[in-house]
């Protein structure tokens, strides 16, 4: 994965006040389910996003709501841009992601702010997903270049 130059390191955004106080708790009883659907083809609420703890070394897997459409992985910052996952995968340059089933290598990690994500979110979610994103607060979302895990080279 690349650790070309990239953007400065993000801006702390943390989580709306409504994710705070009904998702974090809903996520912690849901995440064990996640797990194990997340990634698998037609379920498209959950990619795997397999990342190294950028103090640990250890490997961890992370269900997220990440859509690829053709070179771009798009996955919307539910708790903000200081989760464990996102400062893993901006520390170490990218990850891998499976997503409907298929396997990527992803780099060049980017923080887009919800102000100027409007064509990359049209691309990538439908306009009700979207509009789920306006009503849990949803502020930034992590972008990156993605190609077929069999492809990468």
């Amino acid at each position: 994965m690349s650790t070309t130059s990239r953007q400065a390191p993000p801006r702390p955004v943390p989580p709306s006040l409504f994710v705070r106080v009904a998702m974090r708790p809903m996520t912690r009883a849901l995440n064990p389910l996640m797990r194990k659907l997340a990634g698998r083809r037609h379920v498209r609420m959950a990619a795997a996003i397999r990342h190294v703890g950028r103090k640990s070394g250890r490997a961890y897997m992370t269900p997220a709501g990440a859509r690829v459409s053709g070179g771009v992985a798009v996955i919307p910052l539910t708790f903000g841009n200081q989760s464990d996952w996102s400062k893993n995968v901006w520390a170490a340059g990218g990850c891998s992601i499976t997503a409907d089933g298929r396997d990527y290598v992803a780099d060049e990690p980017e923080f887009v702010d919800r102000r100027d994500a409007g064509p990359l979110l049209a691309a990538t979610f439908g306009p009700v997903t979207r509009a789920g994103f306006r009503l849990l607060g949803i502020k930034q979302y992590l972008r990156l270049r993605v190609v077929p895990a069999g492809q990468a080279g």
